[in-house]
């Protein structure tokens, strides 16, 4: 049986208002109290799903996107995973256009972009929060594990923030000498390590830490300091040096 979208189901009877004996439906005229609200009280005044509502008003002019936005954080379970969630996850939705897709996935990109200039704008190690803000934001939703690498100056300012790899669900390949070679290219004198568990947990596994230490040895030899390596879970970060692995 095909699964009807939210924008082809009726309205009943409870989810309608009477006005001059007619029948209107209950989201008549729900759009300008909502930006209304946002205006006047802020985005704090606003549930997720209703934020998420104000996104997809622009991405779908003529209707009722709440049932839309509840799905999408039943489906996703946060704000958080809908806008990391990727396009064809997105399109996958029923009601949901791929035109809505990109409009959510351009609000990820821009929370991604503005967490990334925090970490540019001062030296990675006097904004840590900032730095575990951004990496969360970029990979905590990623579906395939991503190793990165912050290679930094000589007064540890972001030079540039490189995926190095990409692998499976839990596995994702890293050779030390490419780290290596990459920080000599660009002249970094310190990189901080950065990869994510799509399983959610954070909590570094043996590979992990042994591959850890085969990218410090290399770096050692050539002078360049390896401050920390973060790994990117749903329920937060890990850090191996405030783990002692590092």
């Amino acid at each position: 049986m095909r699964r009807v979208p939210p924008s082809e189901r009726p309205i009943s009877p409870s989810d309608q208002a009477v006005a001059g004996g007619v029948a209107v439906p209950h989201h008549k005229g729900h759009r300008a109290r909502l930006r209304q609200r946002f205006l006047q009280a802020g985005p704090d005044s606003l549930a997720d799903y209703e934020l998420l509502e104000l996104v997809l008003f622009l991405a779908i002019p003529r209707r009722d996107v709440k049932p839309l936005a509840k799905d999408l954080l039943t489906r996703f379970g946060s704000l958080a995973g809908v806008l990391g969630a990727d396009i064809p996850a997105l399109s996958a939705v029923d009601g949901l256009s791929e035109t809505a897709a990109v409009a959510l996935k351009t609000v990820h990109a821009a929370a991604v972009r503005v967490t990334r200039e925090a970490v540019s704008d001062a030296p990675v190690l006097s904004g840590w929060q900032a730095l575990n803000d951004y990496v969360r934001t970029a990979l905590a939703h990623e579906k395939r594990e991503q190793f990165r690498v912050l290679f930094l100056d000589r007064k540890n300012r972001l030079i540039v923030d490189e995926a190095m790899a990409t692998g499976t669900i839990d596995r994702v390949a890293v050779y030390p000498r490419e780290v290596v070679r990459r920080a000599l290219e660009l002249d970094a004198s310190a990189v901080i390590l950065v990869h994510n568990h799509p399983s959610g947990d954070p909590r570094p596994s043996k590979g992990d830490i042994a591959m850890t230490r085969m990218v410090s040895d290399a770096c050692d030899k050539l002078d360049i300091t390896v401050h920390d390596h973060l790994v990117v879970g749903r329920s937060g970060n890990a850090s191996f040096k405030t783990l002692g692995l590092l």
